[in-house]
């Protein structure tokens, strides 16, 4: 079976290659990358541009950077917004605009929660007019912060309903099932045409972590009483939050907790329908 990993971390943002060393069996580097990939069949991977990443340099740049010349380039990016940077200097704006123009930008990613704006607050308007313009969707931090300065009141997945039906035409993406409100998350999907959602960093850790929540009941059950309450396979697409997570474990993971029917929708197809880019870009892959 064909993955897409729809939201993974792979920049030189300060702080991820020491997680990697923490969990202990994720190499933080193109080949460790690339190795994960070949070992899960993963044909493709979106990273989420954190704010900052890619300031000084495109995010082709720094995706270059990371993989180097004898690299395949099987990873497509979000790019990052910065809400402080966008009410005070025009430029941010013309410098998202001109990364959406890049072939292998397919996405924008907002980290609410970690900034301290509602997605609908107004900062954000020009944002959405531009995924407008380019036919892209807008993949939204929800749920739990890993920073203690997050506020969740403006990461709860709850603030994407007003969001959604303000803008019928634009598709959204909740990050991490919005975890731990589940449920909400799978009213959304359930209620919203427009609004998915994503099954990554449900948890982190090593291999041998993500094996024993495997076989958690308590942890699995709440998971799978939203994806059968929602009952919108097509709606939820497979992403890790790699290096949070060694790629391999956590598949086995999702499949576990996804109906067997739903697989190729859930770790392939969804992810074709909701990145109209992306298609292209695999070339048959």
């Amino acid at each position: 079976m064909k993955i897409i990993d729809t939201h993974l971390h792979f920049t030189n943002h300060e702080g991820l290659e020491e997680t990697a060393r923490e969990i202990g069996q994720v190499e933080y580097s193109a080949k460790g990358l690339m190795k994960e990939f070949e070992d899960a069949n993963v044909v493709a991977g979106i990273v989420m541009m954190t704010p900052g990443d890619d300031e000084d340099r495109s995010i082709e740049d720094s995706i270059a950077l990371m993989l180097g010349e004898d690299e395949p380039c099987c990873l497509m990016a979000c790019v990052g917004v910065n809400p402080i940077r966008l009410q005070e200097n025009n430029d941010e704006l013309i410098r998202i605009e001109k990364e959406l123009n890049k072939k292998n930008v397919i996405g924008i990613k907002l980290y609410a929660g970690y900034f301290h704006y509602y997605v609908y607050d107004q900062v954000y308007d020009p944002i959405y007019e531009l995924a407008r313009k380019y036919n892209v969707p807008v993949v939204i931090h929800c749920g739990d912060t890993q920073s203690a300065r997050g506020l969740l009141k403006y990461s709860h997945p709850l603030t994407i309903d007003e969001l959604a039906v303000n803008h019928p035409d634009i598709t959204f993406v909740i990050c991490h099932l919005g975890v731990p409100w589940v449920m909400d998350t799978a009213e959304l999907i359930l209620k919203n045409p427009n609004v998915y959602t994503d099954v990554s960093g449900l948890l982190a850790g090593n291999k041998d972590h993500v094996r024993t929540m495997k076989d958690t009941r308590l942890f699995v059950e709440p998971l799978q009483q939203g994806f059968v309450y929602a009952n919108r396979y097509d709606k939820i697409l497979f992403g890790t939050d790699w290096p949070l997570v060694p790629i391999g474990p956590y598949v086995e993971f999702v499949q576990h907790i996804i109906p067997d029917m739903y697989h190729e929708d859930v770790f392939y197809k969804n992810a074709l329908r909701v990145f109209p880019k992306l298609k292209s870009l695999l070339n048959g892959k």
